[in-house]
């Protein structure tokens, strides 16, 4: 068997290209063992509401200038159950929100007691997998050796964890040296997000880059349909 990974940082509520992602490979690695970046989709992402895109964002702390993306602690507790409110009013008139509603807000009431950012982020990563149905062993960077720089540090925890083929996301093209994975033997491919059809959303015109909830309250168990894996 040829084994599959890719290695990127957690995300909020990520949306469902990075889903589509993770049910890619075989094995799926959180890298927040990194310098956590601010404005970035770290501790926010965006739902489409009536007034159009609005950002929901976790408050952190940011204690130190090289500080890592697993270090990084809540400001305020309060966030979930803000962030729940402006979800259950904007969704309200969706299609399935009556069946995942009590889910997500499940979710939430659980990333409540979270002080770090990263178990806020994996949680809600695990069960929005486990709603779409992703099989794919999902890993920490934590559990490999790290080292070199970036691109070696990436080579390093493919070779770690066995893997052939290594999954990369577009915007890494700017730096990454595929020579170095092939000198490892390890072939990089490149997920591709392009195509994606349009679902019945809520407040036209149509918006893809939004949080994979947005996805799962206005189609529910079709999905599929909308995604590409």
């Amino acid at each position: 068997m040829t084994k599959k990974v890719a290695i990127l940082q957690s995300n909020y509520v990520p949306w469902k290209g990075y889903f589509d992602l993770i049910r890619a490979v075989d094995e799926f690695i959180v890298y927040d063992e990194v310098q956590y970046t601010k404005n970035d989709w770290r501790n926010r992402n965006r739902i489409k509401t009536q007034a159009g895109v609005q950002w929901l964002s976790i408050p952190v702390r940011q204690e130190q200038l090289e500080q890592k993306i697993s270090e990084t602690r809540i400001a305020d507790r309060r966030w979930a159950a803000q962030h729940w409110r402006t979800i259950s009013n904007t969704y309200a008139r969706a299609r399935y929100f009556g069946r995942y509603a009590p889910t997500i807000e499940a979710w939430y009431g659980e990333a409540c007691a979270c002080d770090l950012l990263s178990d806020i982020n994996a949680l809600f990563i695990r069960a929005v997998c486990a709603e779409l149905g992703i099989a794919t062993r999902i890993t920490s960077s934590r559990d490999y050796d790290l080292q070199g720089d970036r691109v070696e540090r990436l080579v390093s925890i493919c070779r770690q964890a066995g893997a052939a083929v290594y999954l990369s996301g577009p915007a890494a093209r700017e730096y990454l040296d595929e020579a170095r994975f092939a000198e490892a033997g390890i072939r990089v491919e490149w997920m591709r997000y392009d195509g994606y059809p349009e679902y019945p959303q809520l407040f036209p015109p149509f918006e893809h880059s939004v949080s994979i909830l947005d996805l799962l309250l206005n189609v529910g168990p079709e999905h599929a349909a909308f995604m590409k894996t």
